[in-house]
Order: structure tokens, then C-alpha cells, then sequence
């Protein structure tokens, strides 16, 4: 048996990486997916492939900063599909990169409005949905980097991301009785469009393999699996975890 069958799932960030790849993945492990991201086009070729793949999918084109786009991703699942039952909240942004010194207050708020408010706008409107089906699993995108590792011009990215970390644990101590399990994934170095702007030469995706003890970048189909364990009642004791999956960058001093 599919270890997602008659599962509704929520995938923000839906349309490229690590969310996209999610989405294929838990739709092939028989979720209903509802797709959230910015980007029509992207998401209406990921629907299509989903669709020609024998998933059942729905879109929800909009922007994670945006209350409305969380309501209606879940009025969406509802009505399409029935109900909620996982929500990985995956959107996400680097915000400005640099000195701490140099970031403008507008690069600063991109960050933490899209990785850290958009998150919690999420889940405000996820968590009655999860409820009125007796509990779920609420998964959320965080980094190493602020957690494990500071990484340099990286601050409002780091800052956001450990936000995030504390949103999970709080939340997991909130709603644990009532059924909701609430934990974070944590990558590396992966291959996506946000990381190929981080390491945007082959001199820096070297230098950024490097850094892992496994000395490569991952794919986002590795990080999919992560979150599918996380979704799934293989992790049906986990909640307020931070699930590293990043190579061994974090232990690495090599």
C-alpha cells in the first residue's frame, strides 16, 4: 500500500526544487495535492506531469506573504479533495546577501516575510483544517544555515530560517495532544535554482560540495524522501524535530 493513499497534501514552493519534487513524489505515494507557488506556468506543467503520472492534484497560484493565499489553499484542499492532512510549508528566499552592514531594511523583510511570516500565515490557517481531521503532520523548510553553521552573508536568510526552528518546536508543544505533529527539515547544498544562485560558478558548487562530508550537493529528490518520512506514520513518534539532511555539513570539519 501507498504510504500517502487517501492523504490531502499542502506543498508551498510547489512550482520548482525541493517542493516540486515533493509534490511528485507524494502524489505517486497517493496523495491529493494542493500546489502553491507565484508561478502559474511552472505550476501548471508540474500539475500536467503529476496528472500524466496518475496523480490527483489542484493549484493554488499565489504568494506565500499573502494571508489570502493561505486561505485559500485550504479552502482549495477542502473543497477539491475533502479535507487537510499534511502541510509542508516550503516557500522560500534568500532575502539580500552580504554584510550584515550593507543589507537594506527591504532585503531584510523579504526574507523573514516570505521564509518566517509566511510560514506562520500558513499554519494559522492549516492547523483547523489538520484538526477537523483529528490531527496531521505540518512539515516546514528551515537551513543549517542559523542553525548548525552560520554561513557569511547569509543573515537575513539565517535569521529567518532559525525563526522558523522555534515557530516548529512551539507549535509542536501546542498541538501534540490534539494529534498534529509538527517538525522541520533541515538540507544542505542541493541542487535547485536557490542554490544554484547561492553557488552560481562551478568554482563555488566545488567549494560548496566540499563543505559536506559526503562531498557532493544533494538532488531535491533526496530531500523529497526526507519529507515524505516526515509526512508519512513512519515518523508517527516525531514532532518538534529539526531533521537535518544535509550531507554531514554539520559535522563536518574536513
Amino acid at each position: 500500500m501507498k504510504s500517502l493513499t487517501e492523504k490531502v497534501a499542502i506543498i508551498t514552493g510547489a512550482s520548482t526544487g525541493i517542493g516540486a519534487a515533493t509534490a511528485k513524489l507524494f502524489a505517486a505515494e497517493g496523495a491529493r495535492v494542493v500546489l502553491v507557488a507565484r508561478t502559474d506556468a511552472a505550476l501548471d506543467t508540474l500539475a500536467e506531469k503529476i496528472a500524466v503520472s496518475g496523480g490527483e492534484c489542484a493549484i493554488c497560484p499565489g504568494d506565500v506573504r499573502d494571508e489570502a493565499t493561505a486561505e485559500a489553499a485550504v479552502a482549495l484542499a477542502q473543497r477539491a479533495f475533502g479535507g487537510l492532512d499534511i502541510a509542508f510549508n516550503n516557500a522560500g528566499a534568500l532575502g539580500e546577501m552580504g554584510p550584515v552592514t550593507d543589507i537594506s531594511c527591504d532585503g531584510w523583510r523579504e526574507a523573514i516575510d516570505v521564509n518566517l511570516t509566511g510560514a506562520f500565515l500558513s499554519a494559522r490557517h492549516q492547523i483547523p483544517a489538520l484538526l477537523a481531521r483529528g490531527g496531521g503532520s505540518l512539515i516546514f523548510t528551515s537551513s543549517f544555515v542559523g542553525h548548525t553553521a552560520g554561513f557569511p552573508g547569509m543573515s537575513a536568510y539565517a535569521a529567518s530560517k532559525a525563526g522558523v526552528l522555534g515557530l516548529v518546536r512551539n507549535l509542536a508543544v501546542e498541538y501534540a495532544a490534539r494529534g498534529i505533529r509538527v517538525n522541520a527539515l533541515l538540507p544542505g547544498a542541493v541542487d535547485t535554482p536557490m542554490g544554484r544562485e547561492v553557488a552560481h560558478t562551478e568554482e563555488l558548487q566545488r567549494f560548496v560540495a566540499n563543505l559536506n562530508a559526503m562531498k557532493r550537493i544533494a538532488a531535491p529528490e533526496e530531500l523529497a524522501r526526507a519529507a515524505l518520512f516526515l509526512a508519512s506514520d513512519s515518523s508517527s513518534f516525531m514532532t518538534g524535530e529539526t531533521m537535518l539532511v544535509d550531507g554531514g555539513v554539520s559535522v563536518n570539519h574536513t
